[in-house]
């Protein structure tokens, strides 16, 4: 490669970057009035800075070839911090290794760069194979927690298996997102840990924690849904029971497994919860998001539970490295109301919509719950639409006229 031709791929290169983390984002026309959907990803491969995969010596690396290369970035974290939006990523790399990276901007939907460096997470006495999936919580104790699943080889598979794993969930925590101080992993009585999420109070003068309680790596087994538990420190942390707050149920949208995204956001009405559920189909797994309500001075007492999914994967958002998958860990709420979700798609990209609190109190209180049975959904949508024509007929709006053409 000449002079020239390398100076014009290092242009080409750096003018991609900057179109990609310059681009405005556009709110979505129409959508289901309960969020609002934007049309670009907020972080994807391309937003990893070029001198992370990149040797920029032209005498190492004459061809200017990417040398360790970014597969996705995906499931991230969210916070707002004085005025500042921040979301810790969940990046995967080419040898499918993931490690979190923290980008930041002045606006909640779009600008987000990433810092200098990725995340230094500090190991604990037996080291990560892999990390990924933080869920932040400012607590009432003063810290910001990151918990996320930490996986290592499952020393009891027989040596030819080389994909059996077992999952804990690790705990770190910071006052400026930039230096973590590691703490030992949680302990349970349940084989796996995926999921855990910590309540930002106290309860009961402890730190809660939302668990998902899993026989295995991948099979949930007796796991029965979304768990909670209470723990004297974080230090230490050590849940000797679990309760089921969110069970799994036969034939809806969690019938596989289920498990808490971010940490509940709190109203004058309860904590709601955006949580995920999975269910088998022919063509694999499908993920999708779904919200419910706790009682807010116990939050481990379930109170509202709309039926079926809040958010599904449309378009785009179905293509990835895992298909047809949603996934949510990070929710900012502001004190002026507004609500913006952070999801990834198909393991692959993030992205985010935007709702306000009065919007998921709404949802979640007037959306009927799942009947279990086709006769009785028919039943409740019978309602909708006996309600609906009696008050159209009634109405003198042309426009509302029109809906039954």
């Amino acid at each position: 490669m000449t002079k020239t031709e390398y100076n014009a791929r290092l242009l080409m290169l750096v003018q991609n970057y900057k179109d990609v983390v310059n681009a405005k984002n556009e709110e979505e026309a129409c959508g289901n009035g309960i969020f609002t959907r934007y049309k670009r990803p907020v972080l994807t491969a391309d937003h990893i800075p070029l001198f992370w995969r990149y040797d920029f010596n032209n005498v190492t690396n004459p061809y200017l070839m990417e040398r360790q290369g970014v597969n996705a970035v995906f499931n991230p974290g969210a916070i707002e911090l004085d005025g500042q939006y921040y979301l810790v990523a969940r990046v995967e790399g080419n040898d499918r290794k993931s490690f979190f990276a923290l980008a930041k901007s002045d606006s909640p939907v779009d600008g987000f760069k990433f810092l200098d460096y990725p995340i230094l997470m500090p190991e604990t006495e037996d080291p990560d194979i892999n990390v990924y999936d933080m869920r932040l919580t400012k607590h009432e104790d003063g810290w910001i927690y990151g918990l996320f699943c930490t996986e290592r080889k499952d020393p009891e598979a027989p040596e030819w298996d080389k994909s059996s794993a077992v999952a804990k969930c690790g705990i770190a925590r910071t006052r400026d997102l930039i230096k973590w101080e590691r703490l030992a992993d949680l302990k349970t009585r349940s084989a796996q840990q995926r999921n855990v999420v910590l309540h930002p109070e106290f309860v009961e003068g402890k730190y809660a924690l939302y668990t998902r309680p899993q026989d295995g790596f991948i099979e949930t087994g007796r796991g029965g849904g979304i768990g909670f538990g209470l723990t004297d420190s974080m230090e230490e942390a050590d849940i000797s029971k679990e309760s089921i707050i969110d069970e799994r149920e036969y034939h809806t949208i969690k019938e596989l497994k289920n498990g808490q995204g971010p940490a509940p956001i709190k109203t004058d009405k309860g904590w709601i919860h955006i949580a995920h559920g999975v269910r088998n189909t022919a063509a694999g797994l499908r993920y999708v998001l779904y919200l419910f309500m706790t009682d807010l001075q116990r939050p481990d007492e379930l109170i509202y539970a709309p039926g079926g999914y809040f958010l599904a994967p449309q378009g785009q958002e179905r293509v990835g490295d895992v298909s047809n998958v949603v996934f949510c860990n990070g929710a900012i709420a502001r004190e002026n109301g507004d609500v913006y979700i952070y999801y990834a798609s198909s393991d692959t990209r993030c992205h985010v919509a935007k709702t306000t609190v009065d919007k998921l109190l709404d949802y979640c209180i007037n959306t009927p719950a799942d009947p279990a049975r086709s006769y009785a959904c028919v039943k409740e949508r019978y309602k909708l639409i006996e309600e609906n024509l009696k008050h159209i007929n009634k109405s003198k709006n042309p426009s509302l006229k029109m809906t039954i053409l």
